[in-house]
């Protein structure tokens, strides 16, 4: 069943066409992901179909049935409402419920013994009981509380915009809608925030049609991709790895079939210089077909982002911290760290919300001073800084001032890589910014278009240190794709906060993890290293926990100086836990080629065919979990058996 359906929509800003000729629908099982360079119209798309923009020709067919819930990136939430009072914004009179048995119970709490107030307390979870009133409030608690909400009651406008925009998240999954739109649901989410949302939306039941820059998410979630290529809609039936496979075969058979076109148009038109006699009816239709094909206009590639900036000598002194420390209303964020950055430093920051990973990039950067220590910068040092906070970026962009003259302040020619010099025009255009917007106003450019031009701003100012926090958040997919190459051969430093796991694991080779308490632990390797150290110590904690005595006696207390007795002896693994053992390495190989040969028959499934490439994606997530169930069993008994 179709729950939306556009037909043949158009939508033109005037420098810009978003789309020409769009038409797809989304169906009730569809995981959809819609991607695109900055600026090609992803969010403008939700919102005509959320119904906040207006199309210029064709129709948005909308299911009469369906509930459809739009998520934007800046959700606008009821600042006088509490927190719990905003998630059961849309949920009637299980709300009204809700808030009436919290009043009554604050009120018993004072007098315990109203009669009257325990007479309205019982009818009240009556109707709780019978319309399931019960259940939406422990979801709700639920939901925000993986989001990293714990405070119900305070008011939302008192929260920052992050905290806002999870609250605005937790409402809308509780509402279970038949289609969620999502305009980057990632943002200001926390790794761990990110792993439950992708857990959730496995399990949704309602159809999804979102926009995000995250990979991994991007690749766990959708079971169909969307691209919007200059005005173009282009369907691929499979997650983001099915796309991409996908999308490289079909340029290279395009590229092909251009090359066998100019080939055939090179020797009609050599014909056509030896002077041919338009006597006969087939030379005229042979002409006339030679004038055709030299009309014809092949869609060329969108091309890359082009980063091939210089960058200024580093010296061995960078940045030095020395038993630096920060707090902020008697809460600790940093505690006594000292570190002496090297020039060959890959460095990720992570922790939650609120831990103080953008608090210890401003005291690098100089913009907060520490309560204590100091920080020293090396002579030779030019930082460049990319900020995430959007009042920041736009203090730094002038909305009236013409794009390629916000560039040309850095100078008119900008030396790259080769040691050669290119006009500020060229750079943009290597930036994906053509001519037509390069004279426009900034105020013209899309949330990720303002974004991606400012950090062209930062790369062309020769940085030799370069501290991004959260680069990824509304940076399309193929800009952040070319900066994890650029960030390979950059001859500098690198300090990076971001919550996004593909791009630590491309980019950092160390991880500074921000504890509670201001404790900052190192781990060596990327995130997917660091979340196996973590799980390693999680495991040794439990074992711990298993293997520590019961009883608290003075006599289980004492040191044993004489040889262990039996029942203290290192449990050996059983003759049947033996077996399995054995026969777990068999089936996790056996497991792994399943995997993979459902993985290549959803690559061969043909196009449109959604219902068999959603079996098959099934199939893949249930091995997946099996995978996961054997391979910790097997950690089990090995911790026993080594």
């Amino acid at each position: 069943m179709s729950l939306v359906t556009l037909q043949s929509v158009k939508k033109d800003f005037g420098i810009k066409e978003i789309l020409k000729e769009a038409s797809f629908s989304v169906d009730a099982n569809d995981k959809v992901g819609l991607i695109g360079t900055n600026g090609s119209g992803k969010s403008t798309l939700l919102k005509m179909i959320a119904g906040i923009e207006s199309i210029d020709a064709g129709q948005i067919i909308t299911n009469s049935g369906a509930k459809v819930i739009y998520l934007p990136q800046q959700p606008d939430v009821d600042e006088s409402r509490t927190v719990i009072e905003q998630v059961f914004a849309d949920s009637g009179e299980q709300m009204t419920l809700v808030r009436e048995y919290e009043e009554i119970s604050e009120k018993l709490a004072h007098y315990p013994e109203d009669s009257q107030l325990m007479s309205r307390l019982s009818s009240v979870m009556q109707r709780m009981d019978t319309t399931g009133a019960w259940e939406l409030e422990t979801n709700a608690k639920i939901i925000l509380t993986k989001l990293g909400i714990t405070d119900f009651n305070v008011k939302v406008g008192t929260l920052s915009g992050g905290y806002r925009k999870r609250i605005a998240l937790a409402t809308a999954l509780l509402a279970e809608p038949d289609l969620l739109l999502m305009d980057e649901p990632t943002n200001h989410l926390d790794a761990l925030s990110v792993e439950w949302l992708q857990s959730y939306l496995n399990r949704y039941r309602g159809a999804l049609l979102l926009i995000t820059h995250d990979r991994y998410f991007l690749d766990k979630v959708t079971n169909r991709i969307i691209e919007i290529d200059r005005g173009d809609i282009y369907t691929y039936s499979g997650n983001y790895s099915y796309y991409l496979e996908k999308k490289a075969a079909a340029e290279d058979s395009a590229a092909s079939t251009q090359r066998k076109f100019q080939g055939v148009l090179r020797r009609e038109l050599e014909w056509l210089k030896r002077g041919p006699k338009a006597r006969s009816t087939k030379q005229k239709a042979r002409i006339q077909r030679v004038e055709a094909m030299r009309e014809t206009e092949f869609k060329q590639g969108i091309g890359k982002v082009e980063i091939s900036t210089v960058s200024r000598r580093i010296g061995k002194k960078v940045i030095e911290l020395e038993h630096v420390s920060k707090a902020y209303n008697e809460r600790t964020l940093i505690k006594d760290f000292t570190y002496e950055f090297s020039p060959e430093d890959r460095i990720g920051i992570i922790g939650g919300n609120g831990a103080g990973k953008s608090t210890l990039m401003n005291i690098i950067t100089g913009k907060v001073q520490p309560d204590s220590g100091k920080v020293d910068i090396g002579a030779t040092i030019h930082i460049g800084y990319f900020d995430q906070h959007s009042d920041d970026l736009l203090a730094a962009l002038n909305d009236s001032q013409r794009v390629i003259d916000y560039i040309k302040e850095e100078g008119e020619f900008i030396k790259i890589s080769d040691g050669t010099q290119i006009s500020a025009s060229q750079m943009l255009e290597r930036f994906l910014f053509p001519g037509n917007q390069q004279y426009a106003p900034i105020s013209k450019l899309s949330g990720g278009e303002k974004r991606r031009l400012f950090l062209l701003r930062i790369l062309i100012s020769a940085p030799n240190v370069l501290i991004l926090d959260e680069p990824t958040n509304d940076l399309d997919v193929q800009t952040l794709a070319i900066l994890e190459e650029y960030l390979e051969d950059f001859t500098g430093s690198v300090i990076v906060v971001s919550h996004d796991r593909y791009f630590l694991d491309r980019t950092v080779d160390t991880i500074f993890a921000l504890e509670e308490g201001g404790n900052i632990r190192q781990y060596p390797g990327n995130y997917s290293v660091y979340l196996d150290y973590k799980a390693q110590e999680e495991a040794q904690q439990t074992s711990e926990v298993k293997e520590k005595p019961k009883s608290t006696s003075a006599e289980t207390k004492e040191i044993k100086t004489s040889a262990p007795s039996e029942t203290s002896k290192k449990r050996r693994l059983s003759t049947w836990e033996k077996r399995e053992f054995d026969s777990l390495e068999g089936k996790i190989a056996k497991l792994e080629t399943e995997k993979a040969e459902t993985e290549k028959a959803m690559g061969n499934v043909p196009a449109g065919n959604y219902t068999q490439v959603q079996k098959l994606y099934d199939q893949v997530e249930e091995i997946k979990r099996a995978i996961d169930k054997a391979t910790e069993r097997w950690m089990e008994l090995a911790e026993i058996e080594s």
